[in-house]
């Protein structure tokens, strides 16, 4: 990889982060959230899983505008958006307000989710897209091992409306080195209305070349936000964690996902990402289904709990780059689109198991172990249904 080709792999790896920083940093803070609104922990959750909702309905309405518009001017209009949502949440007057302006951060945020992947598909042929998108999965996994200890420092300093400031900081850093150092990349710009657009995803929705992977690798996906949503209760709350000791264990599991995918691209080179893609979906679900085992009997306590949980989040540095890459592979003409697609059932997807996690959770790890192994367990049944009959890539 050039340094050219790096740098803007670097840039397009910070924009992503936007999410999980999003949605990381301020987990440390979730018991105390609870204590500051007099909410419950379900009200606290519902601000992380508004977040949710608002990517993937913000995904559904970049997808077509960056196939119409162009791929810059979406961008910094959401990367706006977010700057200005950013700064509300911390002014935000009650846990209702918290979650509604989580939302518009979140319709901002989704730009570059959308913007970014078809920017891969858009510069790359196909065969190189998941090493490429194993690449941006490096720097923006970053975000995730920071973000817990980075926001459990600010809301000791300054507290959780600090954290937003600093989100709203990053976003403005985003806008900066997007409208300067990204270029234009769709060469071809589509004339289709809203009715065009919403043909076309019916169309991807049908289509078994799309659902094959992308459905699969929502439920992946679903996984572990199951595991985020609830996982500052489950280990603060039941295990007693120290909010320190918590940040190291995200960090550490962040840490797993950042080097699988990193071992992802040179695998690529000598095994088909679709090979890939089911023996890590595979893995996860087994150590998932370990980790459920393990909180159901008590035996072990925490540590019996973490093992299998890091043998799962880990798999996902291979499942997320594969499956996607896998699924926008024949859809260069629709990039746009088929990215807006992908990032909605991932986050949709998302937002019901990490609101069925936070519903169900009570004083144990059972409930995240239980979703995120029926997520695994539904993604590789997806995946061997649908697979076969769709025509694989040449990835």
């Amino acid at each position: 990889m050039d340094r050219k080709l790096r740098l803007w792999v670097i840039c397009a790896g910070l924009i992503v982060a936007i999410g999980p920083l999003s949605i990381d940093m301020y987990l440390p803070s979730f018991p105390a959230l609870q204590v500051y609104f007099a909410a419950d922990a379900a009200a606290v959750q519902a601000t992380l899983s508004s977040f949710f909702i608002g990517l993937a309905i913000g995904q559904l309405i970049y997808g077509p505008l960056t196939d119409r518009y162009g791929r810059r001017r979406p961008l910094l209009f959401g990367l706006s958006l977010y700057i200005f949502a950013s700064l509300g949440c911390a002014l935000a007057p009650d846990i209702v307000g918290l979650a509604g302006l989580r939302f518009l951060q979140a319709l901002g945020g989704s730009a570059g989710m959308v913007v970014t992947r078809a920017m891969v598909r858009d510069r790359f042929a196909p065969q190189d897209m998941a090493r490429i998108l194993s690449a941006m999965t490096a720097v923006m996994g970053i975000a995730p091992i920071l973000a817990p200890t980075l926001g459990g420092l600010l809301f000791e300093t300054v507290g959780w409306q600090g954290i937003f400031v600093v989100l709203a900081v990053f976003g403005a850093s985003c806008l900066t080195v997007s409208a300067r150092m990204l270029p234009e990349t769709l060469r071809e710009r589509s004339m289709r209305g809203v009715g065009g657009a919403v043909r076309i995803y019916f169309e991807l929705l049908g289509d078994r070349r799309f659902m094959a992977y992308a459905l699969p690798g929502g439920m992946a996906s679903g996984a572990m936000f199951a595991y985020i949503s609830v996982a500052a209760f489950v280990f603060v709350d039941v295990y007693r964690f120290t909010p320190v000791q918590f940040s190291w264990l995200f960090g550490c599991n962040a840490a797993a996902l950042i080097c699988a995918s990193q071992l992802n691209a040179i695998v690529l080179r000598s095994v088909p990402a679709a090979s890939v893609l089911r023996a890590a979906m595979t893995v996860s679900a087994l150590a998932s289904v370990v980790m459920l085992v393990m909180a159901l009997s008590g035996v072990g306590g925490a540590p019996a709990v973490i093992a299998p949980l890091f043998v799962a989040i880990g798999s996902l540095g291979f499942s997320s780059p594969n499956s996607t890459a896998l699924a926008m592979a024949p859809f260069a003409d629709r990039a746009g689109i088929a990215s807006a697609l992908i990032g909605t059932l991932q986050f949709a997807i998302a937002a019901v198991s990490g609101a069925l996690a936070g519903h169900l959770q009570a004083d144990s790890a059972i409930a995240m172990a239980a979703v995120m192994t029926g997520c695994g367990l539904i993604a590789v049944s997806l995946l061997r249904l649908l697979a076969p009959r769709a025509q694989t890539p040449a990835l």
